[in-house]
């Protein structure tokens, strides 16, 4: 114990006692607080399976949804909608997502494709990517991990950002994307 006595120390850094700052850094560590805490305390004591349960049940709900609406049959004002749609009449990057989530479920790539080619293109690499994640957390799985360099990220970004562009564009071949 410290000569100051059992309670001098409050901060969660037992190398500084409360209210010390470590050298070199501008501004005190902060204290979490009862939530932050109860969150922490919540992952330490889950299981390992827990959180890959968790996101795969976020999935789940998301493809329920879009079973559940079908929004192929859906007017165009229906709720929810796009609120940049809504207010500006263009289509939003993420336009056609929902539709092509739904035909991809329903096994008719060529019609998910139509909707929204960026997603249906990503899914097999999200697909692996989760399963390798999911696998390791959970089982300790080592699967080979696909590794993807910032630069491809940051191409697929790019190309993402003018396909959204080019299918806001108001004429032809450009027309032939709206969704």
């Amino acid at each position: 114990m410290h000569a100051a006595g059992p309670h001098a120390h409050h901060g969660p850094y037992p190398e500084h006692p409360a209210g010390a700052w470590p050298a070199g850094v501008a501004y005190p560590p902060v204290e979490p607080d009862r939530f932050t805490r109860l969150v922490l305390r919540l992952h330490a004591r889950a299981p390992r399976w827990a959180v890959p349960l968790a996101a795969l049940g976020c999935v789940g709900l998301g493809m329920a949804y879009a079973l559940l609406s079908d929004p192929t049959h859906s007017d165009p004002d229906a709720r929810p909608t796009c609120l940049l749609k809504l207010t500006t009449g263009l289509d939003c990057p993420g336009c056609g997502g929902t539709r092509a989530l739904w035909y991809v479920l329903h096994a008719d790539l060529p019609a998910a494709a139509r909707h929204h080619f960026l997603f249906v293109f990503s899914l097999p690499f999200l697909a692996w990517l989760f399963v390798s994640w999911a696998g390791n957390r959970a089982f300790g799985w080592r699967l080979p991990e696909l590794r993807i360099s910032p630069r491809v990220i940051g191409g697929f970004l790019a190309l993402w950002l003018a396909f959204s562009v080019a299918r806001n564009l108001p004429w032809a071949p450009f027309t032939s994307l709206y969704v």
